[in-house]
């Protein structure tokens, strides 16, 4: 069964589930447009995980995916938490208030129980997908036996190939181009390999339906891929300029000022790409302590973000981008679907 018979759409263009940024309006929008629409649930609660469902279902009848964070949860070191508290004080102290003394979990994983879970079998999505690793095997067949399709996103060959023996449906190839987190959970490295050559990669060595997500933001970047052999490409930092998404009016109107993006693993305590900020030309120093874990680091990042931001100050942000952010179009959803549809169709 191929990819498309698999999801049922109609154009292979999938909203890249950007937590924070995707709402149940742009998913559907993306979705009646012909795409495939998402949802990002990895920052929501499972009762804020099923509104957005439920609202995105009485939106629109197409197919749609949901996804959510298979990280490892892990206590956090004392010392090195505050370790970080200290680092991360004087930024603070610009802002005029008191530092933060403590930093919380504030994002489970859906390998933490079965909550999540219980909230996609009553709701039933077409899609589930799954960033940072893998769910646990009882749950991957409890989403089979009801019909739903997995996807799991790779960035090496070894994390493709878990993918496959793990009974996931397809393959999200997740190249060192894309904004946001990076999917990595081999822990031994980040390969760093480009989409194109995950693609290649992955269509040599595994037999699943293949997405292409990293730097794609106009048709001919799409063209690419599918002729390489992706089933479909996933597309995230084009739709964030869409009206329906969550982004702030400051997130918009950087994504048309500022082209270059860095990694880093200071703002979450994983490595994200985003628009260059003071994250990575003042908080990523030499001197700069071990990060705690993810989402702890993470805690502490909004809470500086949100300081300086009320004071009208964006700099702590996290803008997520990909690499070719420079390439965006103002365009809604309908529109940028019809127009990468066309640019797939021209000569490169």
């Amino acid at each position: 069964m191929t990819l498309q018979e698999l999801l049922q759409f109609k154009h292979p263009i999938f909203l890249a589930p950007m937590a924070g940024v995707t709402t149940p309006q742009l998913a559907a929008e993306v979705c009646n447009a012909g795409g495939l629409g998402a949802l990002g649930l990895g920052a929501s609660t499972p009762a804020q995980a099923l509104q957005q469902i439920l609202a995105t279902q009485a939106l629109t009848d197409a197919p749609f995916q949901v996804n959510f964070f298979c990280h490892q949860s892990t206590e956090l070191d004392a010392a090195q938490g505050q370790a970080w508290l200290d680092y991360m004080a004087p930024f603070f102290s610009r802002y005029h208030v008191t530092p933060p003394t403590a930093l919380s979990c504030i994002y489970p994983s859906f390998l933490d129980n079965d909550d999540y879970l219980k909230v996609v079998l009553e709701t039933r999505p077409k899609a589930v997908s799954f960033h940072f690793g893998l769910p646990h095997p009882q749950q991957i067949q409890a989403l089979k036996a009801a019909g739903i399709v997995t996807m799991v996103s790779a960035t090496n060959l070894i994390e493709a190939k878990a993918i496959e023996a793990a009974g996931i449906d397809v393959i999200i190839a997740q190249g060192i181009e894309a904004g946001g987190h990076r999917g990595v959970f081999n822990q031994a490295v980040d390969s760093a390999i480009t989409t194109k050559d995950l693609v290649q990669l992955f269509k040599a060595h595994c037999h699943l339906p293949i997405v292409a997500a990293g730097g794609i933001m106009n048709g001919q970047h799409a063209a690419k891929m599918l002729n390489l052999g992706a089933s479909a490409v996933q597309m995230g930092t084009a739709f964030i300029q869409c009206k329906s998404s969550n982004a702030s009016s400051a997130y918009r109107k950087a994504l048309f000022q500022q082209p270059i993006t860095q990694i880093t693993s200071s703002i979450s305590g994983r490595p994200a790409r985003g628009l260059v900020n003071h994250w990575h030309t003042q908080v990523d120093q030499p001197e700069r302590p071990t990060v705690p874990p993810y989402p702890y680091t993470y805690d502490l990042a909004k809470q500086l973000h949100q300081t300086a931001s009320a004071q009208d100050e964006h700099h702590f942000a996290a803008f997520w981008a990909g690499t070719r952010v420079a390439h965006i179009r103002a365009l809604e959803p309908a529109d940028l679907i019809n127009l990468v549809m066309l640019e797939m169709k021209m000569p490169s």
